[in-house]
Order: C-alpha cells, then structure tokens, then sequence
C-alpha cells in the first residue's frame, strides 16, 4: 500500500483536492518519515514540525471550506539551507552560519509559501553550495555512496519521503547530480527565469534554483509556482509562464534529439552510456528525430567554469575569508583563497570564453531542440572516493568527474533536465540529461512527461530501496534541530 509520503506532488495534490487526503494525513506521513530515516541519512538541517503542523491544519480548514491557493496547497516540501525562510536557521551547512536566522523570506519561499505548500525543513548540502558530494548525507539507495551535491540533502529527502519535493541550487550541476544519483527528476531553469533573491551567492553568473521532483509533473508544478521576474535579481528575466502539467500530447513528432558524438560520452561508465543510449532510441521510438551533432568548443568547457566559479565565489566570501577565515571547512577554505589567485585578465579570458561557447551553442540549436546526454559520468561513488580512473589510464579528479556533463548548461544559461532512466548493475540510479533552447522549459517538461509516461516508472517503486518500509519511530539524532519558528 502506497503511504501518503510516497505520492508525487501531482497524485498528492488530486487527492487533496478530491479530499481523499488530508494535508494534515500527508504532512504527518512526511514528518513521520523524517523520523524514521534521519538517524541514517541526516538529510536534514533543521526540521520545522510544529510549524508545519499548524500550517497543515490551516490547509485542511482551507480545503473544506473550497479555498485553494493551487495545486501546491497542503504539500509539504524542504528547502536547500542556502535559500531564506524568515524565523527558521539557515547555514549554508557551514559554522560561519551556524546560528544564523534570517528575517526575510527568500523569493521562492514567498511563491511557495503563497501557494500553500508547506515547509518541513531546510537540508543539507556542500558547504556554502562549493562542491558535488554534500559529505554529511548518505545516499539512500546505497550508505556507502555519496548523495551527490551540492543539493545532496533535498535529493535524499525527496528520495525517501521526508519531503514531496524539495529545492536546491545549481552552479555546476548541483541539482542534476544529485537527482542522477537519487533517482529523481531535476531541473536547472534558464538563467533569470527563477529569482535568487535571498539564496546565498557562489558565483553570480553562474547560480540557479530549481526543483528536485519524483516526477516531470511535479518539476512542472513546481516550477510554475517559484518562477517569475523579480526587480530584486538583476539576472531576472521574463520568461514564457511554464505550464503546470506540461503539453498534453503523447508523442515527440517533429522533437530534433541531438546526440553528441563528442565530449558527452568521453570517459563515461559503460552501463551510462548504454542506458542513455536506449533512453535516445525511446525518444525516437516515440516519434523524435535523431540529429548527430558534434558539440562545439568543448576543450573550454572546464577552464571557462572554474574561470569563473573560484573568483566569483572569493569575491562573495571576501569579508568572512579576511575576518573569519577559521570558521570555513578546510577545503572551502583553500578553494576561495586559490579563487583569490586568478586575475583579472584570467577572469576576463574567461569571459569572452563562455561569450565564444554561448554563441556557438545558439548555432546548435538552430539544428536540433534537445541535446540528450548522460547527466554524470557514472553511478553515485563510494563516499570515500577522491578520483575517477577510467580504463584508458585516465585519472579526474571527483569534483570535474561530477561536473564535466552538467557545467555547459551553467556556462550557456540553458535550461537542462535530469530523468532517472533505470539503474546499473548494483541497482544504483542513471540519470540522463536534456539540455534546452533558451526558455524552453515547456519543450523539455513535454519530452520529459511523454518519456516518463512512456516508461511507466514515476510511483513509488522507485523510491530507495535501502530505507523503504522503515515505520518506527527514532529520535532525532545530534545534527537535527526541531525549531519552532516558521516562515
């Protein structure tokens, strides 16, 4: 039997609004969750209970009483703790936070908030958003793997049930490595098109904030309550409003699939590329054109990041790094300091770099409508990994392993999507990424959608195998903190 902390957004949602599901059944199944599982994932930051009991009560009175805010209303879901929620601890997952409180809600708690979901609490993550492994949270579908980060904690919970859906950030790949590695969807909107007003800064040019799902209908969903324009973020764009539930129609006629014959599956584990290599084929199955392209500029790809990732972030954290250098983790530390190193002429090489890139890929999508790749490399790794040896003799380091396929959709602003397309031979969760046109989220939730429905894999099967079927109660253990203030 499917327990309520199991359903999608989506399922959630009808059956709230048929009133076959209280707000206050499925927040108690989600927290209840939280509690069986937090002892062995430590997703969470800070848990937000009472809070979210009494806003469930008032979501129940709502929905009796025939008032909706949306499809959202009575859905409970947690924050990445680099995102606002006023009254409740937000960390970053770093002692320079630790007793941080911020009076102000940030731009998507507000849209959510006005929505009517409900926040549970705030996750763990890489610290201050500047890595891929998020240390602390184990992955659910394997302990002895990492959960993938920097969002890693939002995935895990997703994964597990102590949230219906979660947000994180993406500088590098931060959403979609995780939802790769958890078996989830993940979106990184469009530059601009998702305000970060109230999200603590990694690099400016480069940071998004998007959903983590169990669903393309709940990316969908989601999406269409946190996006908009918002004068508080100079990169905010206005964006075509993107759609609740995605196109209705059921087959990818006249879709272009690019399929990179560089780059994309240059150093990728064998049962990767075949998984997303079938993926493809099912897209043209259902009616998608294969387009081979070759990927332009890709030599550039790594250096244009970092070119601009380390002095973006040495600059955001310039004052704590001169006056609190202490409180930093070691290897936060040295990669702001090494940020310090590059100069303005690297800075600005690296500039027209991603100018050169952005341009050559606006040509690509004159010849296709998706790029479809691996979303990472590999499989979640052992979480006492440090490099990636490839049989060829090659040696990378994790943090470029992990970020390799997602960082062009970073540098190019273009939105990209992270599917769960079936698992490898430990039962470990592929992930294949769809990459956009400017403002093409419609276009990739509709692939997205119409492959999923396609696979028929969206229930709770696929939720982690390793703490599914857990209904005891624990209490929570040392990194947990009940708060009792709410947004």
């Amino acid at each position: 039997m499917t327990r309520p902390c199991e359903l999608t957004a989506a399922a959630a949602a009808r059956a709230i609004a048929a009133r076959e599901l209280s707000p206050v059944e499925l927040t108690e199944s989600v927290l209840q969750r939280a509690a069986d599982t937090e002892d062995t994932l430590n997703a969470f930051v800070t848990r937000t209970a009472e809070v979210a009991r009494a806003r469930a009560a008032q979501a129940e009175r709502d929905v009796m009483a025939g008032r909706s805010l949306g499809p959202l209303h009575g859905v409970p879901f947690a924050l990445k703790d680099n995102i606002d929620a006023s009254g409740v601890l937000t960390t970053a997952s770093s002692a320079l936070w630790a007793e941080r409180v911020p009076a102000e809600n940030s731009a998507v708690m507000d849209r959510l908030t006005a929505a009517g979901a409900i926040l549970v609490g705030k996750t763990e993550m890489h610290e201050f958003a500047y890595g891929l492994v998020t240390p602390q949270t184990a992955n659910p579908w394997a302990g002895d793997r990492i959960a993938g980060g920097s969002s890693g904690g939002s995935a895990a919970a997703v994964a597990v049930g102590s949230a219906t859906f979660a947000l994180g950030t993406d500088t590098a790949g931060s959403i979609r490595v995780p939802a790769s590695f958890n078996g989830l969807v993940g979106l990184k909107p469009t530059y601009g098109v998702v305000s970060r007003f109230g999200v603590a800064p990694l690099s400016w040019s480069m940071d998004h904030v998007g959903p983590l799902t169990r669903s393309v209908q709940d990316a969908a969903l989601v999406l269409h309550a946190i996006a908009g324009q918002d004068p508080r973020d100079p990169a905010s764009v206005v964006s075509p409003h993107p759609p609740q539930l995605g196109k209705g129609s059921e087959d990818l006629r006249g879709v272009r699939v690019g399929v990179p014959a560089n780059y994309f599956f240059d150093h990728v584990e064998t049962h990767v590329a075949d998984a997303v290599h079938r993926a493809t084929a099912r897209l043209v199955e259902l009616g998608a054109t294969a387009v081979d392209v070759t990927v332009p500029l890709t030599t550039y790809m790594i250096p244009t990041l970092w070119g601009h990732v380390a002095p973006e972030a040495a600059a955001a954290h310039d004052d704590h790094l001169r006056h609190h250098p202490e409180l930093f983790g070691d290897g936060l530390r040295t990669l702001l300091e090494a940020g310090r190193m590059i100069t303005a002429d690297t800075y600005l090489r690296a500039q027209r770099s991603r100018s050169l890139i952005r341009e050559a890929w606006r040509e690509l999508f004159t010849t296709i409508d998706v790029l479809a790749t691996p979303t990472v490399a590999s499989t979640a790794p052992l979480r006492s990994q440090t490099v990636m040896r490839w049989n060829d003799g090659y040696t990378e380091d994790i943090t470029d392993s992990l970020l390799r396929l997602t960082s062009p959709a970073n540098i190019t602003g273009l939105p990209a999507l992270s599917l769960p397309i079936g698992e490898d031979h430990q039962g470990l969760p592929i992930g294949m990424q769809l990459i956009g046109n400017h403002l093409a989220e419609p276009d990739l939730l509709h692939i997205g959608q119409v492959y999923e429905a396609a696979r028929g894999d969206t229930a709770p099967r696929r939720r982690a195998p390793l703490l599914r079927g857990s209904s005891e109660s624990h209490p929570p253990g040392p990194h947990a903190q009940i708060a009792g203030a709410g947004a």
